[in-house]
């Protein structure tokens, strides 16, 4: 997901986990919910520069968004958190915090990445570095509004009786239900979902007002948070299935029973998804189809390069267009972004002469 979801959430998980045991567990969590994407141009540096191209399509949610990567992350960041912790608390004279609930701290925030990740229909490599295969869940979009609100609201209703915390989460607030609007307006996010985030900051603000849980209860307020946050993508995965089936049909009736096929999710639009199928020459949406060209020699030319290895290992639906104006391009892309036309991120042009 984006990194606003990463950060709130793993602050939330942070403060549901270990808040009263260590100090600044939402600070923590936030760190370890970012952690994955944060080291990524560290272990990578080489392709996180704008001439790397199409191969930052394999480092982006690489390694570090594996199993073996968030261990190595995990241990890391709680040995530097603890060690820091620690020397913080001698020189207040305080009890140091508990190398558990650092670990279970980090740990929380680490693991929150690679689930939210692949909850979407992005994906991640979890099995890296022995499988690369791309595992999707296609349930939640790469962007959903409620994974920005319930996290900020509960961290809100947790924070100090003080203009300070009140004015920075008012700002917060504000601009999400800014972006929430400014999305149902431009015609991406549904009404619904911006009705509901409309009810959502009213309920922030009377909460505050009210004091329904403050410092004393917002490790209870978090919990809460995460739980409501967990029913609501179990919701949309439930519902996907439903999605999946009819994809799945859809994709038997025009292709027969080899087809390939995924319902993807919608940014803006929870519980709805769009189906798309393909066979070994041809892929296709609800309402357009586009040749793969796949057996074409230039296309399999160009697929023997970097770039078309990248983007070949990346794409979930791989198709290509040759254009022989001019010299011989080979246009490589991925369906789910790219269903034809000017190529975009999660597309190479490969320029055999």
């Amino acid at each position: 997901m984006d990194p606003l979801a990463h950060t709130l959430v793993g602050a939330a998980l942070g403060r549901a986990v270990s808040d009263r045991r260590i100090p600044w567990a939402g600070l923590l969590g936030a760190i370890a919910g970012n952690a994955p994407d944060w080291t990524e141009p560290i272990v990578t540096p080489p392709f996180w520069t704008p001439r790397s191209g199409p191969a930052y399509l394999l480092y982006h949610r690489g390694i570090t968004h594996s199993f073996a990567g968030a261990a190595v992350l995990i241990v890391g960041l709680t040995a530097v958190a603890g060690l820091l912790l620690r020397w913080l608390a001698a020189r207040r004279g305080a009890a140091p915090p508990p190398w558990r609930w650092i670990a279970a701290c980090v740990a929380a925030g680490v693991m929150s990445h690679l689930y939210l990740d692949w909850q979407g229909s992005y994906g991640v490599r979890p099995l890296l570095p022995w499988n690369a295969t791309w595992y999707y869940a296609d349930w939640v979009a790469i962007v959903d509004p409620f994974f920005w609100m319930l996290p900020l609201i509960a961290l809100a209703w947790g924070a100090r009786r003080h203009w300070a915390p009140a004015l920075a989460y008012g700002f917060a607030l504000a601009g999400v239900e800014a972006l929430v609007l400014w999305g149902w307006r431009a015609a991406v996010v549904a009404l619904w979902v911006w009705l509901v985030g409309v009810a959502l900051g009213g309920a922030c603000v009377i909460g505050w007002v009210r004091h329904w849980f403050g410092v004393a209860g917002r490790r209870r307020a978090t919990a809460y948070a995460m739980g409501a946050l967990t029913v609501y993508a179990a919701a949309n995965g439930l519902a996907s299935l439903w999605a999946k089936a009819l994809a799945r049909e859809e994709a038997i009736r025009r292709f027969g029973p080899t087809a390939e096929w995924a319902a993807l999710t919608v940014v803006g639009r929870p519980f709805r998804w769009q189906a798309i199928c393909a066979s070994a020459d041809t892929v296709a949406g609800h309402d357009w189809a586009a040749p793969r060209h796949l057996g074409h020699p230039a296309v399999r030319a160009a697929l023997a390069t970097p770039q078309g290895r990248a983007v070949a290992q990346f794409a979930r639906f791989l198709a290509a267009d040759v254009d022989s104006s001019g010299g011989l391009r080979v246009v490589l892309r991925d369906a789910r972004y790219h269903a034809g036309g000017r190529p975009g991120w999660a597309a190479a042009v490969v320029r055999l002469r």
